[in-house]
């Protein structure tokens, strides 16, 4: 006999999957609107918005077994190539189909998987927006063995069409903050159906898990973060001896994954350095390097861009480094690195420490770090907490004035984070398991 408060729960859920099928139905059209304005901002590529609405940019798909991984964007894409390897090395016969949601997180992929033995088994395609005839059509066409989605990547119509054709649909990596289940409030019977129908739950951290179970999760399977699998960044060792040559022995202190609203900070942070030490050079790497020029243009002098093939000269201070994946090049620089999204003014919420540690990069953060506690509490006191720029150019001189600190704080910083290669062969097992008949 079924509960009443169940049955209110399935009507419930029942309706609100129904309206979300309809509403995103009746938004296709605005939809494809904004596939092609996100084209203008360079966001989209033209060429490539079919996919977006399910169309595979292949013709056949391939034979045998197939896994896929869903990585919204660069930290996601990151995070799952150490379980792409571990699946290639599981069998010669096994592919994997990995999804993302922005141009950066393919480039990405692309520029990694030459790296990984077996890489011509591993296919990409930008993610189908949430749109029931867009999900069937990519869905009909690839017929994967299992479905795996990163983070937060929760989309009603693509989980229920999953389980509908009996696709097992795990969660990596599972997060979900306050604020997220907070936002599901009105919908909680819509949450509860998704996250009950996951084959697989792997929470990224105890409070994600207790917010998952809270949901809807039925179990939580694993808890682990798979950012703490993965290695330092790659680089190009000699794109890394040209770029020695060119800093030409100056004291260099980052300021990597910067948002809008810190840029000013930085950039005052960068003139009281150069009081104190008068040929310090700040390097800036935006989160989004289309964001280079106009980083730029807050300076009242002309600011060198690697984008723009410009190299810093002695008497440039800032050099804005608005190109795609070479942020591990700079981080083997080793120099001391202070990680955007953090700062008061920004939207905040924090990006990966481990990366930069990982490279032997004494670390500082804004207190915006909501998104990566767990990682930065793994850390410790190897991390500087900065507000202003007044802090943030105390800590660099403290570290840049004195001979060997930067090197000492970075080596603190990597005994904290060194990766754990087991969470991805745990990963890659489950979701290997989970397709087998």
């Amino acid at each position: 006999m079924t509960h009443p408060d169940h049955l209110k729960q399935r009507v419930c859920s029942a309706i609100l999957g129904a309206g979300w099928r309809g509403l995103a139905t009746l938004l296709a059209p605005a939809l494809r609107l904004n596939l092609w304005r996100r084209v203008r901002r360079g966001k989209e590529i033209a060429a490539c918005l079919p996919q977006r609405r399910g169309f595979a940019p292949c013709l056949l798909r391939p034979p045998g077994r197939l896994i896929w991984l869903h990585a919204a964007s660069v930290g996601e894409t990151v995070a799952v190539m150490p379980v792409i390897r571990q699946i290639l090395l599981s069998s010669a016969g096994q592919h994997v189909l990995v999804t993302t949601g922005t141009i950066s997180g393919a480039e990405i992929l692309h520029t990694r998987l030459p790296d990984l033995p077996g890489h011509e088994r591993v296919h990409h395609q930008f993610a189908p927006l949430d749109v029931p005839r867009w999900v069937a059509r990519f869905l009909d066409f690839w017929q994967p063995d299992v479905a795996a989605l990163v983070e937060s990547e929760l989309w009603p119509n693509l989980i229920a069409a999953c389980v509908v054709r009996h696709i097992p649909v795990a969660l990596l990596s599972g997060r979900m903050s306050d604020r997220s289940l907070a936002g599901w409030r009105r919908a909680a019977c819509l949450l509860r159906r998704m996250l009950s129908s996951l084959a697989w739950v792997m929470a990224r951290s105890e409070e994600d898990a207790r917010r998952l179970l809270h949901g809807g999760a039925g179990r939580i399977d694993l808890i682990a973060d798979l950012k703490d699998a993965a290695g330092p960044l790659p680089y190009d060792a000699t794109a890394l001896a040209e770029l020695r040559r060119a800093l030409a022995g100056r004291p260099v202190w980052i300021a990597a994954s910067t948002h809008q609203g810190e840029d000013v900070e930085i950039l005052q942070a960068s003139d009281l350095i150069r009081q104190v030490v008068p040929d310090a050079l700040t390097i800036i790497i935006p989160r989004h390097p289309q964001r280079g020029q106009e980083i730029a243009d807050l300076s009242d002098e002309p600011v060198p861009r690697r984008a723009a093939g410009q190299v810093p000269t002695t008497r440039d201070s800032v050099w804005i480094c608005d190109t795609l994946g070479e942020t591990g090049l700079f981080y083997a620089l080793a120099a001391p690195v202070l990680l955007g999204n953090s700062l008061p003014g920004c939207a905040g919420g924090g990006h990966n420490p481990v990366e930069p540690a990982r490279a032997g990069c004494a670390l500082a953060s804004g207190p915006g770090i909501d998104n990566f506690r767990q990682a930065y509490a793994r850390l410790g006191d190897s991390v500087r907490y900065v507000t202003t720029a007044r802090d943030i150019a105390q800590w660099v001189i403290s570290l840049i004035g004195q001979d060997g600190a930067p090197a000492a704080a970075g080596a603190a910083a990597r005994r904290h984070a060194l990766p754990d290669p087991d969470i991805a062969r745990q990963v890659a097992r489950a979701l290997i398991t989970l397709g087998t008949p």
